[in-house]
């Protein structure tokens, strides 16, 4: 058995097989399911084929807040992974639609029933309600003698395979990062593509029973995840192409010209230095063994898997792989901590926290009109490109939740309606509350040392000349300041640390979660 066998061993009788495509493997290139479900095809003896079929679910998309960009993304990208189904693979990707969410299970049945279908194949989502609708599915198929298969595909490592020496879930990136290295290093086949699934032969296109399921019509967003213009769509669409040929020739343009300076550079948004990948990640059109995989390859790994600073790689490489073990140890500890999907802070003692109703600060925040520059720019950078350089999103959310003293959901509720690279995952753990208060102007002379960033994204200060850029109300004499243009600080950065401090430790002492 091979490393990536899926394990089935049953002995149904092969009809057809159906893949279910989910909302974070929406490529054909190294999906272990449907890789897997293709094999399962073949070896039917020509009895059935292989099918596929996403679920799409409107109401889920408001439920979690999904971003216009972030949709739109989702299904261009849909799309495009349809064509290259039935135009190269002889695969038909039938669209399904859930109007309401308690439907989701009886869509798909409902599909399996009709097409005859023995086997389905999907890889695992580690959010609760997903993972509950998949236990669902197990139970109705089990009683109509259909086979029901789930694969790891999101990440290299499982989650939960990494423990402690006394055998416990790690629970600290630190120590997680070294392991998974370790890990990786010793197993360098953990991060081997799959090769192309297998393709139907070309009667498919025509059977009596198939033909009909080829040029199913792309579901159409709500107006709600639509654009609020076209000159946005546009825009947006160009800064973020979809599909795994898009992403992949982003990630080759990062490897060959940006990660080596990346070790330097990544904490600095102005240098534009980061990837620009993770869209490509959260909605898995490129999968993160594929992206190491090409990492080695273009950086000389000569088929080996170290991605620490001593590796062919150099420090650039180890800086950029542990951006992507990050994201692996979200979904870690999502399996970890399974409230962590469910509107609840990972330390439950933040739900005790009485936050301020203070909505002048949340619009400010929102509109990036704060008066503290660094945060401003991170705010006016989502709104204008769906997207925010990571340094940003650590400095707005601490301003959100410490400074303004604004419950943290609102801010994690806003990423998701406006990021095209929303994940689950990332955003809930990304907003996890904490002590640390960052100081946004000691932030900003470190990271955006030259105040380009700053400049660029809020061009009332486009003028202002040195350190003042940072804070011109404290920099900057009053009449100076006044013609600026721009809004003074919402609230005092002492007072507010101060505030926040007191409020922390009043909520959160005899708190028992």
């Amino acid at each position: 058995m091979s490393k990536h066998n899926d394990g089935d061993d049953d002995d149904g009788k092969v009809r057809n097989v159906l893949h279910w495509f989910r909302s974070k493997d929406l490529r054909i290139e190294d999906n272990r399911a449907l890789h897997a479900a293709a094999e399962k095809a073949a070896s039917g003896g020509g009895k059935g084929c292989l099918l596929g079929c996403f679920l799409y679910s409107p109401q889920d998309l408001e439920w979690h807040g999904t971003s216009p960009a972030r949709t739109d993304f989702m299904l261009q990208g849909l799309k495009l992974v349809q064509e290259q189904l039935e135009r190269e693979l002889n695969v038909p990707l039938v669209f399904l639609t859930a109007e309401d969410r308690g439907m989701k299970t009886d869509r798909v049945l409902e599909f399996i029933r009709d097409n005859d279908v023995s086997h389905v194949y999907a890889n695992i989502e580690y959010e609760i309600d997903e993972l509950r609708r998949d236990i669902d599915m197990f139970k109705q198929l089990d009683g109509e003698g259909v086979q029901f298969r789930l694969l790891h595909d999101q990440t290299v490592v499982e989650p939960g395979k990494l423990t402690t020496g006394a055998g416990t879930p790690m629970k600290v990136f630190t120590p997680y990062h070294k392991a998974w290295l370790a890990e990786v290093s010793s197993d360098p086949e953990l991060i081997d593509t799959l090769p192309a699934p297998r393709p139907n032969g070309k009667e498919v296109k025509t059977g009596d029973r198939t033909k009909s399921l080829f040029g199913s019509r792309l579901p159409e967003a709500r107006e709600s995840k639509q654009y609020a213009s076209d000159e946005e769509k546009q825009r947006l669409r160009k800064l973020w192409p979809p599909g795994h040929a898009a992403g992949m020739k982003r990630l080759r343009e990062f490897l060959e010209n940006k990660v080596d300076t990346y070790s330097t550079n990544r904490s600095d948004p102005a240098a534009d230095n980061a990837s620009r990948m993770s869209a490509y990640f959260s909605s898995g059109t490129v999968s993160v063994r594929e992206a190491l995989d090409a990492t080695r390859k273009i950086k000389g790994g000569k088929g080996g898997a170290d991605f620490s600073q001593s590796g062919p790689g150099g420090a650039g490489v180890a800086a950029w792989a542990r951006e992507l073990v990050f994201r692996e140890f979200y979904r870690h500890m999502m399996v970890v901590i399974p409230h962590n999907s469910m509107n609840l802070p990972q330390n439950l003692k933040f739900d005790f926290v009485q936050w301020e109703d203070d909505e002048e600060g949340y619009k400010k925040w929102c509109e990036g009109k704060t008066g503290v520059p660094f945060v401003d720019a991170g705010m006016r950078q989502i709104n204008h490109e769906a997207y925010m350089h990571n340094r940003l999103r650590m400095n707005t959310s601490s301003y959100l939740s410490r400074s303004l003293l604004i419950d943290y959901r609102r801010g994690e509720r806003y990423f998701a309606e406006h990021l095209v690279d929303w994940d689950l995952c990332n955003n809930t753990q990304g907003w996890e509350p904490s002590y640390t208060v960052f100081n946004p102007v000691s932030q900003a002379e470190k990271n955006d040392p030259k105040g380009d960033f700053i400049r660029r994204w809020v061009p009332e200060l486009a003028g202002v000349e040195g350190k003042a850029v940072f804070d011109p109300y404290n920099r900057l004499s009053k009449e100076e300041f006044e013609k600026l243009g721009y809004p003074k600080p919402h609230v005092d950065f002492a007072e507010s640390k101060q505030r926040c401090v007191q409020r922390y430790k009043q909520d959160m002492a005899d708190a028992d979660p």
